[in-house]
């Protein structure tokens, strides 16, 4: 890991950007460093687009006691195009403008990929930041694409509790995975999120195998998640985090 920039944001809160190999990342850690830390998964839109609501995520968490730190996903943001995944982006926007089911070849093709190239990255990131002094334990997990989230949780025994958003379409083959999930989630489900299933959504969460698990569900589209449903999540991870 080779931090590249650093800066004082309100508060303390220190934000140093990084890299680690070729993917970039940011970490923003409280003044009462060390601190337990909160992975925060974006979306795969890049982080440049995403940055004001990954560092209002990251400045509510910090408010909290709490160090976070996100990186960029495979062919997202800066990073190399992924040719197979864009066709299976294509594909998707060319059924959902026709007013055609998503069939599950084209979510498998566009979610499986991503899933396997992206979890061993972010056990990369979490073994890097682990190691830096002002980073404690217990560890965990909020946001991004819900099929990510729920093969960490299923592989990675350092995450403690996971916030997943359900605004993502979900393959086959993660339905299964969900039911080895065991640790502590909160889910949050747009009613209306235009890009979501969300009876897939809904039959996700009932796969989980967790025996604490939270669905969070309100009114409204993608974008449209009230604070206080993420007050809600910031006291989740108050409880098992601390």
């Amino acid at each position: 890991m080779r931090f590249t920039s650093e800066r004082r944001l309100d508060g303390g809160v220190l934000e140093r950007e990084f890299t680690l190999g070729e993917i970039p990342g940011i970490l923003w850690t409280p003044a009462s460093a060390p601190a337990p830390l909160i992975l925060l998964s974006p979306p795969p839109l890049g982080l440049r687009k995403t940055y004001p609501r990954l560092v209002a995520r990251a400045r509510h968490s910090a408010a909290d006691g709490f160090s976070t730190a996100t990186i960029e996903l495979p062919g997202s943001g800066d990073r190399p195009r992924w040719p197979a995944a864009e066709q299976a982006l294509a594909d998707l926007r060319r059924a959902m403008e026709a007013g055609e089911r998503v069939n599950d070849e084209i979510i498998d093709a566009l979610i499986l990929p991503l899933v396997d190239k992206a979890v061993p990255e972010w056990q990369a990131a979490l073994d890097a930041l682990l190691s830096l002094p002002d980073i404690g334990g217990p560890v965990g997990y909020s946001g991004g694409v819900i099929s990510i989230g729920t093969r960490l949780a299923v592989v990675e025994p350092r995450i403690s509790a996971a916030v997943l958003f359900a605004g993502s379409f979900v393959p086959r083959a993660v339905f299964e995975e969900a039911r080895q999930v065991t640790i502590p989630l909160h889910v949050l489900l747009q009613w209306d999120d235009e890009g979501n299933d969300r009876q897939a959504a809904l039959d996700l969460f009932d796969a989980f195998g967790s025996k604490e698990k939270t669905l969070h569900a309100n009114m409204g589209g993608h974008t449209g998640v009230p604070q206080f449903a993420g007050d809600a999540a910031g006291q989740f991870f108050a409880r098992h985090l601390k």
